[in-house]
């Protein structure tokens, strides 16, 4: 992986945002607003969730409301999370009871999730400013992760997010469900596509539980075949 060194001369060293990250002014107040409504939630930029070692990083979209913002794990405590966890664990990436809670003891395998964008969007949709905003963390993740092989980007913003941290053009790989990309950039690293675990994907038959299964199925092949 000779180009993952230049990467992280370009990025530094991994960095999280902190709790009060003041870098996009509209999910500032929307945090504000949601701190005074719930103080109880976590309301603040959720963190990477997942091992050190992991060999395959999902990237999501931002957190959902009442789930991420609400508890401060990735995919925690609403429906996205229930069908990304329960695939999870049928393919070895997962281990323990998922009760969507932060403190349940669920445990991730040789894998970790990050989001494009850290912090809860109105609506669950960041601007464009906001996704190129929250690029250096996403670029700082990838460099976290020394033994990183396969990406599963979770929807087009994801797997843009992802082609633009690396300097890719989009028009090389162009998103499609269940495609698998070789990146220039980063040798013996794939991505992975699939459509986002959403409620509305899978109420809508965009994303049936067998299609999502069937990228875990891919990585899983690949990862025991290296």
């Amino acid at each position: 992986m000779a180009n993952r060194g230049t990467l992280a001369d370009h990025v530094g060293q991994p960095v999280e945002p902190d709790r009060d990250c003041g870098l996009c002014p509209r999910l500032v107040a929307f945090r504000h607003l949601q701190r005074a409504a719930h103080p109880d939630w976590h309301n603040a930029p959720v963190p990477t969730f997942g091992t050190p070692d992991a060999r395959l990083l999902i990237a999501g979209l931002a957190p959902g409301l009442r789930g991420a913002n609400r508890t401060g794990r990735a995919f925690t405590g609403d429906y996205a999370g229930d069908l990304l966890y329960e695939t999870m664990s049928e393919f070895g990436f997962a281990r323990g009871v998922y009760r969507a809670d932060p403190n349940d003891g669920f445990d991730l395998v040789d894998a970790a999730i990050s989001n494009s964008v850290r912090c809860v969007p109105p609506e669950n949709k960041p601007t464009n400013d906001e996704i190129n905003m929250c690029r250096r963390f996403f670029a700082a993740t990838l460099v976290r992760f020394s033994r990183l092989s396969a990406i599963i980007a979770l929807g087009k913003i994801a797997h843009d997010q992802m082609l633009k941290t690396l300097g890719v053009p989009l028009a090389r790989h162009k998103f499609a469900h269940g495609a698998v990309h070789e990146l220039e950039s980063l040798p013996g690293i794939r991505l992975y596509d699939s459509y986002h675990c959403s409620r509305y994907n899978t109420n809508t038959g965009v994303l049936t539980p067998e299609m999502f299964k069937a990228v875990f199925a891919a990585v899983r092949r690949d990862l025991d075949s290296r």
